[in-house]
């Protein structure tokens, strides 16, 4: 399933199996990163980008740690779905519904054509856009208007109107998709009327004519009137969705809330898959070691095929010190689902830990398989790096760190890295060839840096 999708990320180690990465500018988005969330996402997201045309491959999804209910598109084929999205959905068809709409924007080609737009736009107009959009985000829409209504010339109105028209169209798109994959589009309702009711406590007195989205009420009609006549409405996703959309939930809630909250959600009486998912991590959290083992066997117990169980008993038990433990946990993980790439990182990282040269070997062959299934993931280059390092392998050891500081935008970083291992590494060979690549990228993206 992973080949199916990809999730890109600038990657940090919060956990193992659940990463977090804050951009150095406090006012950046966060990331976050899970395989199991990452897979559920690809299930539900494949048939609809197929539904659309689009190859999955081709579509970057973000997963943004931020509690607010919001998804959106950037920047091409690029997706960003807010936890708090995640988190407030109530069923698996709301998260399709959402992933369907948004599929509607990047299928119609609308931010190509707004950059079209932009172009004949005034710089004043477009600063005006941007800064307001960014104090509505900040919790500031009455800034945003003021700044917005700055550039008020012909080009800023045709911009916002130009948005207008694109949401009903993705609107329509997305029920074009849910009917093709006989999908209820009542999710997608659903999701709408909450976000009704988050409109009215955050932009009620906002200026109808400034806004960059048509107003709720209106897509909730179009989508009630399709709802009505649909042969799917009333008609649900396969069991396994409901369950895996659960256990989405349970694991964004067990570590992104405090535990006492956790265990407010899923009290002790309730034995269902994802309470006990989500109590065996709120354990953890609360540093009760064997609580948080006896629940996350009696999920291996009763699904000892499940991967993610492992993993995360693996976790457990790595973030306790019991290396060679969390060892044993992630590797029946990995065999289980030997392509997964932050199960391999998880697994390398773990015999990498143990500081022992008998697993030096182990770590560097799993930590090679992880990045060559997933190349954007800074923290990866990084523990290879540490690997080859400790093998004495320092110009392969240096080329690592400089993809890692490439992926993290420190260009002068890699340049100095990547130059120092083209010096060390054989002329003409693969490594060396990647080294000049990743050196002579990093100059004329520093170069274009400094000019901004």
């Amino acid at each position: 399933m992973r080949k199916t999708i990809k999730l890109l990320f600038f990657v940090t180690c919060w956990t193992l199996s659940f990463h977090i990465v804050a951009a150095k500018n406090a006012a950046a988005l966060t990331f976050i990163r899970d395989a199991e969330i990452e897979n559920t996402i690809a299930l539900f997201a494949k048939p609809i980008f197929d539904a659309a045309g689009l190859e999955a491959d081709n579509i970057q999804i973000y997963l943004v740690k931020d509690s607010r209910l919001n998804a959106f598109v950037a920047g091409g084929q690029k997706l960003f779905i807010h936890t708090g999205l995640l988190q407030r959905s109530r069923t698996p068809e709301q998260v399709i519904g959402v992933i369907a709409h948004e599929t509607g924007h990047i299928a119609g080609g609308h931010l190509s054509r707004l950059r079209q737009k932009m172009q004949s736009a005034s710089p004043e107009s477009i600063l005006g856009y941007v800064l307001g959009g960014a104090a509505v985000l900040a919790g500031r829409p009455d800034a945003g208007s003021a700044l917005i209504l700055g550039g008020q010339d012909m080009a800023m109105r045709s911009l916002l109107q130009y948005s207008r028209t694109e949401e009903g169209s993705a609107d329509q798109a997305a029920i074009s998709y849910l009917e093709a994959k006989k999908v209820s589009s009542k999710g997608l309702l659903q999701f709408f009327e909450i976000l009704k009711q988050n409109e009215l406590t955050t932009t009620a007195n906002q200026n109808p004519y400034i806004r960059s989205h048509p107003l709720t009420a209106e897509r909730i009609s179009f989508l009630n009137d399709h709802v009505k006549k649909s042969q799917y409405s009333q008609k649900r996703v396969p069991a396994q969705y409901i369950e895996m959309h659960a256990r989405m939930r349970a694991k964004l809630d067990s570590y992104l809330l405090p535990a006492a909250h956790t265990m407010r959600l899923y009290p002790l009486g309730d034995n269902s898959i994802a309470a006990r998912y989500a109590r065996a991590q709120a354990y953890h959290k609360d540093s009760q070691l064997d609580k948080a083992l006896r629940e996350v066997d009696t999920l291996i117990t009763e699904r000892p095929k499940d991967p993610f169980f492992h993993e995360l008993k693996g976790q457990i038990l790595f973030e306790n010190g019991k290396l060679m433990d969390a060892i044993s946990a992630y590797e029946k993980a990995v065999e289980i689902l030997p392509n997964q790439p932050q199960l391999l990182l998880a697994l390398g990282r773990s015999y990498l830990e143990t500081e022992d040269p008998l697993h030096l070997g182990n770590a560097i062959t799993l930590l090679e398989q992880s990045v060559q299934r997933d190349k954007k993931s800074s923290f990866v280059w990084r523990q290879l790096g540490i690997a080859y390092g400790r093998s004495g392998r320092m110009a392969e050891s240096s080329l690592a760190l400089a993809e890692e500081a490439y992926l993290q935008r420190r260009y002068k970083d890699a340049i100095y890295l990547a130059g120092r291992a083209e010096k060390d590494l054989k002329t003409g060979s693969r490594h060396w060839i990647q080294a000049q690549d990743l050196r002579l990228t990093a100059e004329r993206l520093l170069k274009k840096q400094k000019k901004k």
